[in-house]
């Protein structure tokens, strides 16, 4: 799995990829409080227990840095979603899974989720373009399960995986932005039941009623 970005011990001299690190984590903390527009790199700077120079060495703008932290946190999440669709053969469980996936990354540290989801910056097309891709990709990983284990075609796999994706998103972040008032594993059960209702009604593929060569 990609591994989001975790705090480095203040002072001493870090490698830059620690450096790195550090930055990403304070930008995260910042741009999730405060958006991207509100914040600043002085503010970020400041978070990191950094100077501007030092920044400015890893980040030529804010934008640029912003875009590296939204990378970050795309990739981290459609990693969950790859790693829970091959946690397990079983497609009950690779639902439920599935769906758990997406509460893990909302209920995640530092609010990393505002910044895929509630991002101020729709509008960019490059900061637009890496969450849309992440989209593509986890619809992608699981229209794949889905065409291989259901025996149905690409365009209606591809779409199922379109509904279980919206129905993961919108319930983990109503979940998250509500103040958790269901437990996490029941909403969990709660949204992947719902969702392998439907898919459940795709019978698994039989490799034995397959034509021969």
């Amino acid at each position: 799995m990609t591994e989001a970005p975790t705090a480095a011990p203040r002072g001493g001299r870090l490698s830059r990829s620690a450096r790195r690190a550090q930055l990403l984590v304070a930008a995260r903390d910042v741009f999730s409080a405060q958006g991207y527009h509100a914040a600043a790199m002085d503010d970020i700077a400041e978070r990191a227990g950094v100077s501007k120079p030092v920044l400015y060495q890893h980040f030529p703008g804010k934008l640029e840095l912003y875009r590296a932290l939204l990378s970050t946190y795309a990739d981290d999440l459609v990693a969950r979603v790859r790693t829970a669709l091959a946690s397990t053969s079983d497609n009950g469980e690779r639902v439920h899974a599935a769906v758990s996936a997406y509460f893990d990354f909302v209920a995640g540290e530092g609010g990393a989720f505002r910044l895929i989801f509630e991002s101020d910056l729709r509008n960019e097309p490059e900061a637009a373009a890496v969450v849309e891709q992440a989209s593509v990709r986890c619809i992608d990983a699981i229209a794949t399960a889905v065409t291989q284990d259901a025996g149905i075609d690409w365009a209606r796999a591809r779409l199922l995986a379109v509904g279980l994706v919206g129905l993961s998103r919108h319930s983990a972040q109503h979940w998250m932005t509500s103040d958790r008032e269901v437990p996490r594993e029941e909403a969990v059960q709660l949204m992947s039941a719902l969702a392998w209702r439907g898919i459940a009604g795709f019978p698994l593929v039989n490799p034995a009623d397959q034509p021969g060569d």
